[in-house]
């Protein structure tokens, strides 16, 4: 009987370690298994410092252009003999730009204008030749009346025909002396010349096609053209306030409100994608905005921006504690959050509010909290007794969450690839390295503004703008 018990003990390890076997394959590419799972956390006084490292918003990259654009568009029956400008140079209204070349123009007139004689003459044979035959139905008999009556008429209606001829002769001759004449196109503002096509359409930096011959960018009030993407289409309205940063200088701003969201000029991201189940795949489409500016001083055409909505980052902070009411659990009744119980450990602390601010969506916390404590981002699978650490990046939530399958993680049927992936990727446009931009939320995660410490480019260290 002993015996039997000790192989049965034997088959139940067996059994076990192959099950344990089947358990590990399945997980081993896995980057971190459910026991790996930490709670990452941020201390109160940086998740109430919108902007600088932990504040929870979107940024999205813009560049500088003028308001009022001429794009000068060549005449298709002309050809272009001498530009007589260059890229970069200023015109003012009235500065000769290019010449047509009008060589052909002359020859035409000049062989119009001997058409033109030609028809005049023979009007004029054509008039004589009926008033001679007024004459000679006059003292013609009755018999030859109703004959000449007849050539008459003919001879009428050849003449009408001959002087339309004549009138659409002189049109064209008319057309020819004012394309000689026009042979100079001058500029109609006073501004920058930003591009000249000489042969090939030039794209701009949001990829569309730009087929004018000649671009003018007026001198004086600029603007911010941004763009953003279907996924967080909702983050951008017009009339809403932003904030424009330097991207040499963040702490260099300026203010501005969304004046339009262009929903009728859709642009396909050619370098993101959202990834579906199975292998099936689909572009993402973005939709230029643009942003009118308080003011431009220290602005230059052309140069590349971030922008981000103005939520009240840059006023006067609010005495006491106030955090974004997503942060509390449990409103209506006994509110609490998730935090840091001191000892690496995750727990329930209950909180008392104070004040709601509607405008801003956050409660003042009148008890409960310090600013030295650590939170985290409420979340599916949270539980007391967690191990927390210190995000070092602005990271909140856990580092793997239960219940997600690998294909989840990027690209699943639940959870899209954010504009943002694959590096510094700010809303579907490249971004030059070490640019720090706000993705969208990925697993219950925010993903931060840019690294701890500001938006001075500062790598992070799980990379800027990606779902961690």
């Amino acid at each position: 009987m002993k015996k039997k018990s000790i192989i049965i003990t034997c088959a139940c390890v067996a059994a076990a370690l192959v099950i344990g076997g089947v358990g590990l394959f399945i997980w081993a590419g896995k980057d971190k298994s459910k026991s790996d799972n930490v709670v990452y956390v941020n201390t109160v006084e940086k998740l109430m410092s919108l902007g600088s490292g932990n504040g929870m918003m979107n940024r999205f990259s813009g560049v500088v252009e003028s308001q009022d654009t001429w794009k000068v568009q060549q005449n298709s029956e002309k050809t272009v003999k001498d530009i007589l400008v260059e890229e970069g140079q200023e015109v003012q209204v009235g500065t000769p730009l290019f010449t047509y070349d009008t060589d052909k123009f002359q020859s035409d007139l000049e062989q119009a204008e001997l058409d033109l004689e030609r028809i005049e003459n023979e009007i004029t044979s054509m008039k004589d030749n009926i008033t001679q035959l007024n004459k000679d139905k006059k003292s013609a008999s009755k018999e030859n009346q109703a004959t000449l009556q007849l050539q008459i008429q003919e001879a009428e209606l050849q003449l009408k025909q001959k002087e339309y001829e004549a009138k659409s002769k002189q049109i064209e001759i008319d057309k020819f002396h004012e394309n000689i004449s026009n042979a100079t196109v001058t500029s109609e503002i006073a501004g920058v010349v930003k591009s000249i096509n000489n042969g090939s359409a030039e794209m701009d930096m949001y990829g569309n096609t730009d087929t004018s011959f000649m671009t003018i960018l007026a001198t004086g009030d600029y603007q911010i053209k941004g763009k953003v993407n279907e996924l967080n289409m909702g983050a951008i309205a017009e009339g809403a306030p932003v904030i424009v940063h330097s991207r040499v200088d963040s702490s260099v701003t300026w203010k501005g409100t969304v004046s339009k969201v262009d929903r009728d000029n859709a642009e396909a991201n050619n370098n993101n994608y959202m990834y579906g189940g199975g292998d099936s795949m689909s572009q993402t489409t973005s939709y230029p905005f643009y942003v009118t500016l308080e003011s431009s001083e220290n602005l230059m055409l052309g140069q590349h921006v971030y922008m981000e909505l103005d939520n009240g980052q840059d006023s006067e902070p609010k005495a006491g504690i106030w955090l974004d009411e997503y942060f509390i659990n449990d409103l209506d009744a006994e509110p609490y959050v998730w935090a840091d119980n001191g000892k690496n450990k995750l727990e329930k602390r209950k909180v008392t509010l104070g004040q709601y601010d509607e405008s801003m969506m956050k409660y003042e916390i009148a008890d409960g909290l310090k600013k030295e404590d650590a939170i985290t981002f409420p979340e599916a699978g949270l539980e007391e007794g967690m191990e927390t650490t210190i995000s070092e990046d602005g990271m909140m939530g856990q580092s793997n969450p239960a219940g997600l399958d690998e294909g989840d993680m990027i690209g699943g049927d639940d959870i899209p690839m954010d504009d943002t992936m694959n590096g510094d990727m700010d809303n579907g446009e490249a971004l030059p390295e070490g640019d720090i931009v706000e993705g969208e939320e990925g697993m219950g995660q925010e993903v931060p503004g840019d690294a701890e410490g500001g938006t001075d480019g500062t790598a992070a260290p799980q990379g800027e703008g990606d779902v961690k």
